[in-house]
């Protein structure tokens, strides 16, 4: 525990653990420690850097931590993209869940990018590359087997903004709340969708929808 962030009472712990249980989730021990870990930098900087609305840690474990784990199942590709990903969700929990995978986090927002290049080394996530660049205008030397987003945009827009990132045979992965009934209308003609999985985030009464699409 790094003694200069703020501390974290045990029940984050065990919120953080029971709530993996419910998703199925095996995740060891050292991997719910660096979680956590991740949410005490959050809760540190988000005094000065305004990450998140969330300020309580038990709200943070249910609203950020589980709501991002829920998608673990459902995810598939070696090279990921999170387009809007903000304080670092659901990139740096995947990030940590998966280490033999790659993650890049993309957002325009250089505090918020900081703050992940802080994450990235305090927490040596050598899978994980941060950028800062609007999405139009981000160019990679590879295209990504999924780009995925958390309240990113539209579903329209996160086709017409993303699709020069995505590989041939790539999935977009969007996390929704309500079913996007409207949204899915819009894009009806640009691509197919693969999967609409309904979520369940422990600790939470709303609804979770994770969209999966391909490009026609």
């Amino acid at each position: 525990m790094h003694a200069s962030w703020p501390e974290l009472d045990t029940t984050c712990e065990e919120q953080l653990a029971s709530g993996c249980a419910r998703l199925g989730l095996e995740l060891p021990a050292d991997t719910r420690a660096r979680l956590l870990d991740y949410l005490q930098m959050m809760v540190k900087w988000n005094r000065a850097y305004n990450l998140t609305a969330v300020r309580d840690p038990e709200q943070m474990v249910t609203r950020h931590l589980l709501d991002s784990l829920a998608i673990a199942p459902y995810l598939r590709g070696q090279r990921l993209l999170d387009v809007g990903t903000g304080g670092g969700l659901p990139g740096v929990p995947m990030a940590i869940v998966f280490p033999q995978r790659e993650f890049h986090l993309l957002d325009s927002n250089g505090k918020k990018t900081r703050f992940l290049f802080q994450v990235k080394t305090a927490l040596g996530l050598a899978n994980m590359t941060v950028h800062q660049a609007r999405v139009e205008s981000f160019q990679s030397d590879a295209p990504f087997d999924a780009v995925l987003s958390r309240a990113f945009a539209s579903l329209a827009d996160m086709v017409s903004g993303c699709r020069h990132l995505l590989a041939d045979t790539g999935h977009f992965f969007a996390m929704k709340g309500a079913y996007p009934e409207a949204e899915l209308a819009a894009i009806a003609e640009l691509c197919s969708v693969e999967a609409i999985h309904r979520l369940q985030v422990p600790g939470l009464d709303e609804q979770r929808h994770l969209v999966d699409m391909t490009l026609r």
